[in-house]
């Protein structure tokens, strides 16, 4: 699916974006990334209305949280978020960091067996912490992860966002039939990739998140069972220090249905959320089923 919006107002946000980023990757990561946090929820989140929908999605979904609670949220949310946009632009000094940080869970020795065996896998994570940093984490050591992404609305902000996440670690497949045939290839060869899905897909599953119905694609779990692939989920955990983080593999998913395969990855990422709850993206739409 290639970036379609151009014209105007598309380069005009861009290059406020560019000059943005390009202004914070002058200063020292320590202090960069924290600063981005901060315009992010402090000028830009307002300005986009982040704030409300964090507060309409809590709203919907935890509706028992104290009014002090949700307003913490409402500016920390977009703070995370802000951090994971200039940490992904900082490309290889990110990896670099995020190749040092700790790696455990249940599910790791899977992916070591798999990695051995050239067996593929299956990666899932969501928009929480930074999910790039579980993905050059565990590039570092050795996987063969490839990733799917889903290219910008904006065509000229999408350019220099996919030299970013190359910058990261590749390969990198665009979601839709232009990084189909290589997505496949590489998991065939007994690659691993990575996926997200937490967001609303229009043509999705009606499962459950947060108790709530939430359309969800199924193509992680169906790929799964398509190519014998382990279904693992993954996230990386901000610290408290806002700049490091902990990598958790979880227990690879049992087999089943795609449908239950799906819902046990939507169990696996609330839960993580529940204890972490202003490390999720919760400026998205999720909820429209």
């Amino acid at each position: 699916m290639a970036s379609k919006r151009t014209g105007p107002s598309a380069w005009a946000q861009d290059r406020l974006l560019r000059m943005l980023i390009g202004a914070l990757l002058l200063l020292p990561y320590r202090w960069r990334v924290p600063l981005c946090g901060w315009v992010m929820s402090r000028l830009i989140a307002p300005f986009a209305g982040w704030d409300r929908r964090v507060r309409r999605n809590l709203a919907r979904v935890l509706p028992e949280l104290p009014a002090a609670e949700v307003a913490r949220l409402a500016r920390a949310v977009p703070d995370n978020v802000g951090r994971a946009v200039i940490e992904i632009y900082s490309g290889p000094e990110f990896a670099r960091r995020a190749a040092r940080q700790p790696i455990h869970g249940p599910g790791l020795a899977a992916l070591d067996m798999a990695h051995a065996q050239g067996k593929p896998v299956i990666l899932v994570t969501g928009h929480f912490g930074n999910y790039d940093a579980s993905r050059a984490a565990l590039m570092a050591r050795g996987y063969r992860l490839g990733a799917l992404y889903r290219p910008m609305n904006n065509r000229y902000f999408n350019d220099h966002y996919v030299r970013a996440i190359t910058a990261i670690g590749a390969p990198l497949f665009p979601r839709g039939k232009e990084g189909l045939a290589g997505m496949l290839r590489h998991l065939r060869g007994g690659g691993m990739l990575a996926l997200l899905v937490d967001v609303h897909m229009h043509a999705g599953a009606v499962l459950r998140f947060f108790g709530q119905p939430a359309r969800t694609a199924l193509s992680a779990a169906e790929l799964a069972l398509r190519y014998d692939a382990a279904l693992v989920p993954v996230y990386a955990i901000r610290a408290e220090n806002g700049l490091d983080f902990e990598i958790r593999v979880e227990a690879p998913i049992p087999r089943g249905t795609p449908e239950e395969m799906t819902q046990a990855l939507n169990d696996s990422l609330e839960a993580v959320v529940r204890q972490h709850l202003d490390q999720w993206f919760w400026i998205h739409r999720r909820w429209r089923a």
